[in-house]
């Protein structure tokens, strides 16, 4: 069975002012989806046919296949992008995810910083990260489609610094950009569910 673009989990505008719908059209309905199309392309004629995608983006790494990986885990980083996003004010840490931001950052305003910092500081296209990695929650970058789930780390949250993402809304402003969406339109509940380790299966059952 093919893969499908996964329908955003809110309205195209339910971001607004912070992302536009215009936003969206491009880097959801244009982006994402010409991922989707040309892994569909590849996985025939690489025997992949029925397989889950992270089993598409480890097959695709451990042998080196430069073109299906990076379209497969865009295809994946993406769909999780799009789950870590929600309306204006509608969740904050709490819980468990609270109290290790406490233990591992000092304060949340610090976490918020420190994903700010690296994202911004990432040289070209590429992806922040907050990842859960030997027990501790640690912030990392990682560059054009590379993709935690290829490295043995629990996905926490993403953001997406490929200039397709803000170009539209922020034109070359990528650190407002990023302290926009970090400080109006986190979803912090669906970070702390990924603690249970299933956030990568909950974005490749998007796909």
């Amino acid at each position: 069975m093919p893969f499908t673009l996964p329908e955003l989990p809110y309205a195209k505008d339910a971001l607004a002012p912070h992302m536009s719908a215009e936003t969206f059209d491009y880097h959801h309905g244009k982006h994402h989806k010409a991922y989707v199309d040309k892994t569909n392309g590849m996985v025939g004629e690489k025997g992949l046919e029925g397989a889950s995608l992270i089993e598409v983006i480890k097959s695709a790494s451990d042998k080196g296949e430069k073109g299906l990986f990076n379209n497969s885990a865009q295809i994946w980083n993406h769909s999780f992008f799009w789950q870590c996003l929600a309306p204006a004010g509608s969740t904050s840490p709490s819980g468990k995810l609270a109290e290790m931001i406490s233990s591992d950052f000092g304060d949340h305003n610090t976490l918020l910083e420190k994903l700010a910092t690296e994202a911004t500081n990432h040289f070209a296209s590429g992806w922040g990260w907050l990842v859960l990695n030997n027990g501790k929650l640690e912030v990392t970058s990682l560059h054009d489609a590379d993709t935690p789930v290829a490295h043995g780390m629990t996905p926490l949250l993403t953001l997406d610094v490929w200039e397709h993402a803000y170009y539209i809304d922020y034109r070359n402003e990528r650190p407002r950009f990023l302290k926009t969406v970090l400080e109006n339109i986190v979803n912090w509940d669906f970070v702390a569910h990924n603690l249970d380790g299933q956030g990568a299966s909950r974005a490749d059952q998007m796909s």
